[in-house]
């Protein structure tokens, strides 16, 4: 099993959202991080003053599957996700030792 974790834009979250969904993917965890990476944050202007805004919104996924879908998922995450712009993300794939479903008990593939 791994862990898929994935820092988008937060305006390309319902379109990976519907593409991750077209493919089987059922559970996914979505939380609202900020941060930045290459391009520093950026500088805006207001009422008459420059600031930095040095860290930016960002949607992070995290996505538990079987190793056989990861190849799939990246894929489908970095199509839908991808505006050819700084700031487009970046995606983890980290091994997940073990998993249960609370409710019924399983464990493994079978709880993710």
């Amino acid at each position: 099993m791994k862990l898929i974790e994935a820092i988008i834009k937060p305006f390309k979250l319902d379109e990976v959202k519907e593409a991750l969904s077209e493919i089987g993917i059922e559970g996914i965890t979505v939380s609202e991080v900020k941060g930045f990476g290459r391009q520093k944050g950026h500088t805006e202007l207001y009422r008459g003053a420059e600031y930095v805004v040095d860290f930016l919104p960002k949607v992070k996924l995290e996505i538990a599957i079987s190793d056989e879908l990861v190849p799939k998922v990246i894929e489908t995450i970095e199509a839908t996700a991808k505006t050819g712009r700084i700031g487009d993300g970046k995606i983890f794939v980290i091994p997940l030792e073990s998993a249960v479903r609370i409710r019924t008990g399983e464990k493994g593939d079978e709880a993710v």
